[in-house]
């Protein structure tokens, strides 16, 4: 079933210290809770969950911080969705495609953000970017 809403909730951003090599960005991506929501595109037959997300970026050792928070909202079937929040529950997973599906929007969405965020407080970038060469 579709992914129906993405919202950011939370940004922050911090340059602790002044960027110096070595430098390791370590990106972190979770699944922070999932509940179902009642909306006015519930119906009988679909249900909404409400996803909720924490997006980071570690500049080591200890350079910066970066993190955004949000959530999307997912609709599907009613007994698929009951599922998915008992399973959630239990083990605090999400099965295979559904994960697969919302990490891969959430890494799509916050990295962009994430760039934007970072050049705002000059970090260096976390994704490498294209750059021309000169031809040899």
């Amino acid at each position: 079933m579709p992914i129906i809403g993405f919202n950011f909730d939370k940004f922050y951003v911090e340059r602790l210290k002044p960027i110096e090599p070595p430098l390791k960005i370590n990106t972190n991506v979770a699944i922070k809770d999932v509940t179902e929501e009642k909306t006015m595109l519930s119906s009988k037959e679909d249900a909404i969950l409400k996803i909720s997300f924490e997006f980071s970026l570690g500049y080591d050792p200890k350079l910066a911080e970066l993190q955004i928070n949000g959530h999307i909202h997912y609709m599907e079937k009613k007994k698929e969705a009951e599922k998915l929040v008992s399973a959630w529950k239990k083990s605090k997973k999400l099965e295979g495609d559904v994960s697969k599906a919302l990490l891969n929007t959430v890494l799509l969405k916050c990295n962009i953000k994430a760039l934007t965020l970072a050049q705002e407080v000059n970090l260096p970038p976390h994704l490498r970017l294209p750059l021309l060469q000169n031809k040899q």
